[in-house]
C-alpha cells in the first residue's frame, strides 16, 4: 500500500492515487490537447428546480419517479443514494416492477421521464393517475428532452413541466440534476464539488462548467487526465477489464454509473464489483479501482485488498473527474460501437433442454443445468470475459443479482452483470448469458397492442439476435417460476 499512497494527483478536492504505477503507463504529457469542459450547466436551472420543487411539495407531490435510462441517469440514482434522497428509478419494462412502482404511494407521485424510451412508462402513469380521479394530470409530469424533440411537443400538449437540454450523458446535465434536485439532493453543493466556487455565484447568474478545469496544470497533474491515461494504458496493456468497487465510505451507486459511462464511449470492459474483494478484483486483464468518499490515505478501511488504482473524493468531484477520464481514455483507445439492439417480435425457438424450472436455450449438448453453463463457460477464450445480463425485476427478483459471484467462483474469466439491456459497447470478446423469467402479472401499456412483459421479451430477443449476428456466444436461461429458477441456478453453481 506505501507505493499506491506515494503515488499521488491531487487537485480541486480529489486525489488519485496509483497512476503512475499502472505498467506500460502512457505519458499523459504526450496528450496536446485535454479534452475540453463539458456542457455549462444553464444559470438558470438550479433556481427552476428549487421553484418547481416549492411548487410540487405545495400540492403534496413529494415522491418523484424517475424514467430512463443511461448514464445521465444512473448518475440521479447515485446523487440520491449517497446524500440519502427518495428517488425512485423504474428504467426498465419488466412487468412485475413497473407495477409495484406504479402502486407506490401514486397520489404523492411525480414522474420525471428523462429519455424518448419512457414512453410506456408514460402511459402506465398517466391512466393510473386517470383511473385514482387525479386532477390536472399532466402537471404530475416533468419532461427532461432536447428542443424540438417529440417529448418537447407532448409537454406543450399536456402541460407538463419541460426542461430543454441537449442529448448528453453528462452527470451535470438537467437529465440527472432535474430529478435529484426534486427529490432533495443538494444539487447546488454537488456542483460546487464538482468546479468549486461560492454557491451564491449561482444564484448570481453565473453558469458552473464541469469538469473543473485544468487551466494552470500540466497535464501530468490534471487528476482526470493521469486517472484516464492509466486507464488506457492499463487496456494497451492488456488488463481491458475495469474493475470499480466502492471502499466502503458511502459512494452509493457511482460504480453504476461510472460502468456505462466507460461501456458507451471506451473499448474497455467495466466490471461492478460488490465490494473491493469481491471475485473479479484481481487478475492478469484486470484493473482495478476503489472510489472513496473522502480525500485521505485510508484506502481501504480497516485494510483489505489493495487496488491498483484508488479515486478519493466527493461525489460531485468524482463525476468531473470521471467525465474527463473517460474522456482522455477514449481519446487515447478509440470508442467503443454500440450494439446495435433493436426491439423485435420474439421468436418460437424450442429450448435445448428442461431442467426444473429452467429452460436452457442454446447451441449445447449438456442435459443438465450446471452441464449447460460449465461447457458454455468452456469457450470463453483467453482475455474474454462473460456478460451476464438480467432481464427481470431488479426489486422482486434481486437475487438474481447473485448469479455474477457465484459464476465468478466458477468462472476462470470475468464476469460482469447487468439489469437489462447491455451496457457494453464492446461486445467482441464477450460470452453472453442472458436470464429471462415468466410473466404471472403481466401490464398492458395503455394506448398500445403491446403489454409490458412483450415488450421486455421483445428487447431480449432483439439484444440476442444482435449479439449472434456479431458472432457472439449467446446461452439463454428462461425461469419458469423465477424465485424457484434462481434459487436451482444459485445451488448449482455453488454445486
Amino acid at each position: 500500500m506505501s507505493d499506491l499512497l506515494d503515488d499521488v494527483v491531487a487537485a480541486a478536492g480529489l486525489t488519485v492515487f496509483g497512476t503512475a504505477s499502472v505498467p506500460g503507463s502512457i505519458d499523459a504529457r504526450s496528450l496536446a490537447e485535454p479534452p475540453p469542459a463539458g456542457p455549462p450547466v444553464p444559470a438558470d436551472l438550479l433556481p427552476r428546480i428549487a421553484e418547481l420543487r416549492t411548487e410540487l411539495r405545495s400540492r403534496g407531490l413529494d415522491h418523484v419517479v424517475l424514467c430512463g435510462t443511461g448514464p445521465a441517469v444512473l448518475a440521479a440514482a447515485a446523487i440520491a443514494r449517497t446524500l440519502g434522497v427518495d428517488l425512485t428509478v423504474l428504467d426498465a419494462t419488466d412487468p412485475h416492477q413497473v407495477r409495484a412502482a406504479l402502486g407506490d404511494r401514486l397520489g404523492r407521485t411525480v414522474v420525471v421521464l428523462a429519455s424518448p424510451e419512457t414512453d410506456s412508462h408514460r402511459r402506465a402513469y398517466q391512466q393510473a393517475f386517470e383511473d385514482a380521479g387525479h386532477e390536472d394530470v399532466g402537471r404530475r409530469f416533468v419532461i427532461v428532452t432536447s428542443p424540438g424533440s417529440p417529448p418537447a411537443t407532448l409537454a406543450a400538449e399536456t402541460g407538463a413541466h419541460l426542461f430543454l437540454a441537449e442529448p448528453t450523458s453528462s452527470a451535470f446535465s438537467a437529465y440527472g440534476l432535474v430529478p435529484a434536485g426534486l427529490a432533495g439532493a443538494d444539487v447546488a453543493a454537488l456542483l460546487d464539488e464538482a468546479a468549486p466556487r461560492p454557491v451564491a455565484h449561482v444564484a448570481a447568474g453565473f453558469a458552473l462548467t464541469p469538469p473543473p478545469p485544468s487551466a494552470g496544470l500540466e497535464a501530468a497533474e490534471d487528476p482526470g487526465v493521469a486517472l484516464g491515461a492509466a486507464i488506457a494504458a492499463g487496456a494497451r496493456a492488456g488488463r481491458d477489464k475495469l474493475a470499480l468497487a466502492s471502499d466502503g465510505t458511502g459512494l452509493d451507486g457511482l460504480a453504476d454509473w461510472i460502468a456505462h459511462l466507460a461501456a458507451a464511449r471506451t473499448t474497455v470492459v467495466p466490471v461492478v464489483l460488490e465490494n473491493p474483494s469481491a471475485w473479479g478484483h484481481e487478475g492478469p486483464d484486470v484493473l482495478s479501482v476503489t472510489l472513496g468518499g473522502a480525500v485521505g490515505t485510508g484506502l481501504m478501511p480497516g485494510g483489505g485488498i489493495v487496488p491498483d488504482l484508488a479515486v478519493n473524493g466527493p461525489l460531485g468531484a468524482q463525476f468531473a473527474v470521471w467525465e474527463r477520464a473517460v474522456a482522455v481514455a477514449a481519446g487515447f483507445l478509440g470508442t467503443g460501437r454500440p450494439l446495435p439492439v433493436e426491439d423485435v417480435v420474439p421468436g418460437t425457438d424450442r429450448p435445448a433442454f428442461v431442467d426444473g424450472a429452467v429452460e436452457v436455450y442454446g447451441d449445447v449438448s449438456a442435459t443438465t443445468l450446471i452441464g449447460a453453463v460449465d461447457e458454455f463457460a468452456r469457450g470463453i477464450g483467453p482475455g474474454g470475459h462473460l456478460a451476464v445480463t438480467a432481464f427481470l425485476d431488479r426489486t422482486g427478483d434481486a437475487a438474481a443479482a447473485g448469479v455474477r459471484d457465484a459464476l465468478g467462483a466458477r468462472v476462470p474469466r470475468v464476469v460482469t452483470f447487468a439489469w437489462g439491456r447491455l451496457p457494453q459497447a464492446n461486445p467482441a470478446a464477450g460470452s453472453f448469458l442472458q436470464l429471462t423469467g415468466a410473466v404471472t402479472d403481466d401490464l398492458p401499456v395503455p394506448g398500445r397492442e403491446q403489454t409490458f412483459g412483450e415488450l421486455q421479451a421483445a428487447q431480449a430477443a432483439g439484444e440476442r439476435r444482435a449479439l449472434l449476428g456479431l458472432g457472439r456466444p449467446v446461452l439463454r436461461l428462461h425461469l419458469t417460476d423465477r424465485a424457484t429458477g434462481v434459487e436451482q441456478l444459485l445451488a448449482a453453481l455453488g454445486g
